[in-house]
């Protein structure tokens, strides 16, 4: 077994155990440390099949690794009782030469694969690796499919998050489900819809004894971006007067959550696909291999498909991150929420300023639901303390609200917003009863809000209310 290595792999340990069987004790010793050294931990050892059983009725086996060759019920037989008894389990059948077409006929009752002895260090590393692999995944599509077959739910680690809509709960789930996983998951969505709450929530569902160590890849250039992750060895470059601990290390057993992803250069992006893939790694000015396999949850807002098709973003990263992705909607698409975002955010900035907290107006989420929050939650939540700030008595004031939207508007320059496109009857309506209909759509949406439906249709609000009048008017004549 060769290979120099700095440090043993950290964090590669599966939830499930490996269970390693073999009846001559020098090569349990031998297969364990192999295995350690990789990083795997959760290991358990056997010397005979009745052993074996023992352990993998009391304990969540997901991979053996399992001797031919042993007295009494040989490996064979033990595999078939495996396949009968719990199908899901891997099984490595591990011989001798002479006894390949042994191999070879477990390998058509069930075995996943097969090795020969004596065992190479890298070959049982590298099948271990892959059969560990297959099995998170597999536990983990199956874990998915019970999040979506019950109904949506929410646990502790999302209690932050304030929400009744269904797509939200249902990404929960999801995060739930995947969180115990090794693999990397990449967070997308829009600036403020949350991404970093719902990165730390699964961080804290996938039970890692490691903490959460946290980096903003925006204007990091390639050397301070492998100095940052891989660390450095004393005299690296001219200011480096010691070692300094990379934050892959930090985040040992645990999370390295990368933020703004997008912005990478590729060539940091070509060095994160290596360590994702291998746990491998240089610290700056060292010639020791450093393995440190800490899970990667990375967020972006940007749309990391246009960027592969122009060329800004390596392809294969793309799809090693994207093997859990979950995209956050923006708050425009679940407007449902904006009730207990707003009772939240009230809440805690009254917490903060020693106030009590003021009474929320209904006329305010007429407000808010014409608007279409391009800063998201956290534009919402900057709103809303202001306005508690600004708060003195009565319930909480509207002006600052419609200050923000103002701004904000005339900072766009009164872009279009984009939308979905107008669907005419046949044939047309005519242009008094068009106006008509937007006029009623914007009264819909305002909640009979007549300020709020002016802003929408960019008119004075004098002008709505004569329009009402005009209406009403005609309604009594026709009465």
């Amino acid at each position: 077994m060769t290979g120099r290595a700095e440090s043993a792999v950290q964090g590669a340990n599966p939830v499930f155990t490996i269970l390693i069987v073999d009846d001559e004790e020098y090569v349990l010793a031998s297969a364990e440390t192999a295995l350690r050294a990789e990083g795997f931990t959760n290991l358990a050892t056997a010397r005979d099949s009745m052993e074996a059983m023992e352990i993998l009725a009391s304990r969540d086996v997901g991979l053996v690794l399992l001797d031919l060759s042993m007295p009494g019920m040989n490996g064979e037989a033990l595999l078939a009782r495996i396949r009968e008894e719990q199908p899901g389990v891997s099984v490595v059948v591990i011989t001798g030469n002479r006894n390949i077409e042994k191999a070879v006929e477990c390998m058509r009752i069930g075995a996943s694969d097969y090795l020969l002895k004596p065992v190479e260090r890298e070959r049982l590393g590298a099948t271990v690796r892959r059969l560990v692999e297959h099995q998170d995944l597999v536990r983990e599509n199956q874990a998915i499919k019970e999040r979506l077959l019950s109904a949506p739910r929410r646990c502790e680690a999302f209690s932050s998050v304030a929400t009744a809509d269904s797509r939200m709960l249902q990404l929960m789930g999801y995060a739930e489900a995947i969180a115990r996983s090794s693999h990397p998951v990449l967070v997308t969505g829009e600036t403020g819809v949350g991404k970093e709450l719902f990165s730390r929530a699964v961080h804290e569902l996938s039970g890692r004894k490691g903490q959460l160590v946290a980096v903003n890849a925006a204007g990091l250039d390639d050397a301070l971006f492998s100095d940052l992750l891989f660390g450095h060895r004393k005299g690296a470059y001219t200011s480096a007067d010691s070692d300094r601990e990379g934050l892959i290390d930090k985040a040992r057993d645990g999370t390295l959550f990368l933020d703004e992803l997008g912005d990478l250069s590729l060539a940091s992006q070509v060095k994160l696909l290596r360590v994702i893939e291998t746990g491998e790694y240089f610290p700056l000015g060292s010639e020791l291999m450093r393995r440190g396999r800490a899970r990667f949850i990375v967020a972006t807002n940007r749309d990391l498909e246009a960027a592969v098709r122009a060329g800004s973003f390596r392809k294969d990263l793309y799809y090693r991150l994207r093997a859990h992705l979950i995209r956050i909607p923006p708050l425009r698409e679940r407007m449902g929420d904006l009730p207990l975002l707003v009772e939240l955010f009230v809440a805690q900035c009254a917490a903060e300023l020693g106030k009590e907290a003021p009474e929320v107006p209904p006329e305010l989420y007429a407000l808010l639901r014409s608007y279409d929050f391009p800063g998201n939650v956290r534009e919402l939540q900057s709103m809303v303390f202001e306005a508690v700030n600004e708060h003195m008595l009565g319930p909480l004031p509207i002006a600052p609200f419609k200050a923000a939207i103002g701004a904000r508007e005339e900072i766009e320059g009164g872009e279009p917003r984009a939308g979905t496109a107008l669907v005419f009857p046949n044939p047309l309506p005519s242009a008094s009863e068009l106006t008509e209909l937007l006029f009623d759509e914007a009264l819909r949406r305002a909640e009979g809000n007549q300020s709020v439906a002016a802003r929408l249709l960019g008119v004075s609000p004098q002008a709505v209310s004569k329009r009402l009048k005009v209406r009403r008017e005609k309604d009594d004549n026709l009465g």
